[in-house]
């Protein structure tokens, strides 16, 4: 019966793998980027980054960037068993855990992974609530030392499932937009309290740069330095001299947008955010 299972859930992914490719293909996909040498699929990208994004919209970056070498966190619960599949057809590596389950093997599976690979986390998984910022990926960030890049999704008038996140299901042939902050660092060696403020600023971040991203969608105008976004892979190291001359990343480069706090907030919010940190 544990046999059927596990090919159940192989189907499962494999399923959702494709409904994913095939139901993406139809949607005009659109980025900007603060910095496109964060991407994980630039070819100067090669130093490990913690990319995050809330889990409503996790169908974005696994449709866009497939084997960039990216370790994906993901809940042991059964939840996402079928996600875990589909993910790894992807092209993405996995590490099961949480902090109901598993939170102390992950956290180590995680620090191996960070010497080689970039890292993914969805912060407000695996059980919500929505939109609201987990301590992990805050400590993760200080302990290792690496920069918090904030990526914000949106579809145009997506149906929302009914779940906790409302994952949200773009509408066949609509548009979906993708914005790539600026690295955030968490200094090391920081207090409880002084976590919980990076904490909180990190959130409001998240939730303004996934706003500013739904709102472009739903809006239907062009943005200066967009670019139309396919799936990308990382390339091979022999290879990445030539992807330089990509037209994606040149336009890219030419195209890049102010997504500093300073410019997601106004100015008297931008003073209060940094007064908290």
């Amino acid at each position: 019966m544990a046999l059927d299972n596990r090919w159940l859930l192989r189907l499962g992914g494999f399923a959702l793998h494709e409904t994913i490719r095939h139901w993406l293909d139809t949607i005009d996909l659109r980025v900007a980027y603060h910095d496109p040498q964060l991407d994980p699929a630039h070819p100067l990208n090669d130093r490990p980054r913690i990319y995050i994004f809330w889990h409503e919209y996790i169908s974005f970056p696994l449709y866009l960037r497939p084997f960039c070498n990216i370790a994906m966190l993901l809940s042991k619960h059964r939840d996402a068993e079928w996600l875990a599949h589909t993910a790894t057809m992807m092209g993405f590596d996995t590490v099961r855990g949480s902090s109901q389950r598993g939170g102390a093997t992950a956290l180590l599976e995680l620090l191996e992974k960070s010497k080689s690979m970039h890292l993914a986390i969805t912060p407000d998984g695996p059980r919500g609530p929505r939109r609201r910022l987990a301590p992990g990926a805050i400590y993760l960030a200080s302990r290792l030392g690496l920069p918090l890049i904030p990526m914000g999704f949106g579809f145009d008038r997506p149906k929302r499932a009914k779940t906790w996140d409302q994952f949200a299901i773009p509408r066949l042939f609509s548009r979906g937009r993708g914005l790539m902050g600026p690295g955030i660092t968490i200094p090391p060696n920081q207090t409880r309290d002084q976590l919980e403020q990076h904490r909180q600023r990190v959130e409001r971040i998240l939730n303004q740069i996934t706003t500013v991203a739904e709102d472009w969608a739903e809006s239907g105008l062009r943005l200066e330095g967009e670019v139309p976004a396919q799936p990308r892979s990382v390339p091979l190291a022999g290879h990445r001299e030539a992807a330089l001359h990509d037209p994606f990343w040149i336009a890219a480069a030419a195209g890049t947008i102010d997504l500093s706090e300073a410019n997601l907030f106004p100015p008297a919010q931008v003073a209060e955010i940094r007064k908290a940190a």
